[in-house]
């Protein structure tokens, strides 16, 4: 009922008692008078899915309040202590999906310190959230999804189980994620600030990667460049290669250089903010590499308001591209423009 502001207290207990002997999913977003604990009157039952907002837990006891079912758990926009959401962890031994949207942590130390654990957890997602230290312990995880957070540490403890790791408009300091590098599959970074040999050295292990995006990044060094040799070299299963960021001399002078190919390169996506002929030339050398190209998709920005020069650099492009595409029948070519 996502238009009623407030619900009285009686009838909403009275519903979940009336249902919680057979309740396997429970979404809850509705504020009452009073507030209803939610994990009293719904533990130890056989709740596998609970998605809870706006609303406020204190005071959670692993030892009564248990959750022997459940599999997936996503709290937004939730008032919340560090350790109460540990505590809240522990009580749920078979949980799988975790999601953290918006929570309000309440913080009894001066230093926002937040440590999770879990044996069973394979996917976590967490948005929005402030704090100073982040350290998950997740020997089974599979997928974490970092997204709009502000974090001086992360620290990921992890036994090689990690597939996918995305991280999105994140400003994070210190970034680890152990030795659990071995397994990823699929590495996607956007907006953010990266040091990229020290980025680079964290997933360099990850043989089996087969897609890696790495879109509106930021080098930490303004001499830093991404090395396309290197990532050659590591990553010989890499089939979805996407790369936006400010192009300098230096890429093409450094990025580009050596006899290397990227042999299983099927898809191709290149960005640009700002269109230079520098770009037209990393394409051309690009898909030099890329020998069993399938499709590439070229992403630009087009300012509303375009200058003579802009409109002459777009023009040349298009011209470029064109001439360019007789070299490569097979290879289908999209243009997305915003």
């Amino acid at each position: 009922m996502d238009h009623v502001d407030e619900f009285s207290a009686a009838p909403v207990i009275a519903w979940l008692m009336y249902t919680r002997d057979t309740l396997r999913q429970l979404h809850y977003n509705v504020t009452t008078t009073p507030n209803i604990n939610i994990l009293e009157k719904c533990s130890r039952h056989k709740l596998e899915v609970l998605r809870l907002a706006h609303n406020t837990i204190t005071g959670v006891e692993p030892t009564y309040q248990k959750f022997p079912c459940l599999r997936l758990l996503a709290l937004s926009y939730v008032i919340i202590s560090a350790l109460d959401l540990s505590l809240l962890l522990t009580a749920c031994p078979k949980i799988e999906v975790l999601t953290l949207v918006s929570l309000d942590v309440v913080m009894s130390d001066p230093q926002a310190t937040m440590e999770l654990s879990s044996n069973s957890l394979k996917d976590i997602y967490v948005e929005a959230i402030s704090l100073d230290k982040f350290i998950l312990e997740a020997d089974s995880l599979e997928k974490l999804h970092l997204k709009d957070c502000t974090l001086e540490v992360f620290e990921l403890v992890c036994k090689g189980s990690l597939k996918l790791l995305r991280i999105d408009d994140v400003s994070v300091i210190h970034l680890d994620i152990g030795e659990s590098a071995e397994n990823l599959e699929v590495v996607d970074v956007g907006n953010f600030t990266i040091m990229w040999a020290k980025f680079h050295h964290m997933i360099s292990k990850s043989s089996k990667l087969r897609r890696l995006r790495l879109w509106g990044v930021v080098f930490d060094d303004d001499d830093e460049i991404v090395e396309i040799e290197t990532i050659s070299a590591c990553f010989p299963l890499l089939s979805h290669l996407s790369l936006s960021y400010d192009l300098r001399e230096a890429a093409l002078q450094y990025g580009l250089q050596g006899s290397f190919q990227l042999e299983n390169i099927v898809v191709l996506e290149l960005g640009w903010t700002v269109i230079t002929d520098l770009f037209s030339h990393w394409v051309a050398g690009l898909l030099e590499r890329c020998t069993i190209l399938r499709k590439l998709v070229i992403y630009g920005i087009v300012s509303e308001t375009k200058t003579p020069e802009e409109c002459h650099a777009l023009a040349n492009f298009s011209s470029f591209m064109i001439k360019l595409m007789r070299k490569y029948p097979d290879v289908e070519v999209q243009f997305i423009y915003e």
